[in-house]
């Protein structure tokens, strides 16, 4: 069992930067762009938006990914303890200390609010919603985490729904045009990709009587909830284009061919007992309807 050894009150800048995970914050940063390609319309949105849109960057990455992973490691730290994937978290062994990771938390929150009011009044609202989801995901009374199915739906919403809804909102506060069933995709997309991430640590869940989805529902049923939102986020895409409504009817054929064999990717690649590096090659996959979509939108591709 790893050893918590508190050393150091002051965390250097390379164990606040492992803290915040730099690997995580494409997560958020593309559904961000997504909703940017939304609102403009266009693959390079137009040069008087490029320092609102930058700051939103770095809000949507480094500040709120810091500001939730914080607080997260700091109120998980009993569960890490039995979690060999984490056994490298800095809290361990004491690189940041229990006061340190809430410090950090609390002090990329305000900077992400102050940043965020530099974008928007709407984006910042969103920011602020996010945090609250952040704190109430991990902290007690409330820790969300334990509460099967508001994991899920956290975790979903946030980067699914508020993810292009905050890009869009850096472009224009004016959500009226908004293409709100995009953030219905994203959101069963999002639960398709998340919920496999439970089953990888559901052991050391267990064990810390940490009450997960995949505790709660055990592997198998929460593996076919996953595929179930995986199909139903991949026939989605397929109306859309049918209709001509945001998916462009162009994409139609080529949604045809790549449903099956994302269909195919996620039976092939997840289990019930796995780990994370399936999830990042299924979601590599995904990036090629996503990429094809940007150029058919945008109009720089016409199939």
């Amino acid at each position: 069992m790893t050893t918590l050894v508190a050393v150091r009150a002051r965390p250097k800048l390379r164990d606040v930067l492992a803290v915040g995970r730099p690997a995580f914050w494409i997560v958020s940063v593309v559904p961000y762009s997504v909703g940017i390609l939304l609102a403009t319309r266009s693959l390079v949105p137009p040069a008087d938006l490029w320092p609102r849109l930058l700051l939103g960057a770095v809000v949507m990455g480094p500040l709120l990914w810091l500001a939730v992973l914080a607080i997260n490691d700091a109120y998980d730290l009993p569960g890490d303890l039995l979690n060999p994937r984490k056994s490298k978290s800095p809290l361990l062994d004491g690189r940041v200390t229990l006061t340190a990771a809430k410090q950090l938390s609390v002090a990329a929150g305000a900077t992400a609010i102050v940043v965020g009011l530099l974008v928007g009044w709407v984006f910042t609202l969103g920011v602020v919603l996010a945090l609250v989801l952040g704190w109430a995901y991990s902290v007690p009374p409330v820790r969300l985490k334990t509460r099967a199915g508001f994991d899920v739906a956290v975790n979903s919403l946030a980067l699914g729904a508020f993810g292009p809804l905050a890009g869009w909102a850096a472009v224009t506060p004016d959500l009226s045009d908004f293409p709100w069933v995009m953030a219905l995709q994203g959101t069963l997309a999002a639960a398709a990709l998340y919920l496999p991430t439970t089953l990888a640590d559901v052991t050391a869940d267990r064990a810390a009587g940490y009450r997960t989805i995949a505790v709660r529902l055990g592997e198998r049923a929460t593996y076919r909830l996953g595929f179930a939102a995986w199909i139903a986020a991949a026939g989605l895409s397929v109306l859309l284009a049918a209709l001509d409504h945001v998916i462009p009817r162009g994409m139609l054929v080529l949604e045809v061919v790549m449903v099956p064999v994302l269909v195919l990717a996620y039976h092939r690649l997840i289990t019930p007992r796995m780990t994370f590096g399936p999830v990042i090659v299924l979601a590599g996959l995904f990036l090629i309807p996503c990429g094809t979509f940007a150029l058919t939108y945008t109009g720089v591709l016409t199939l």
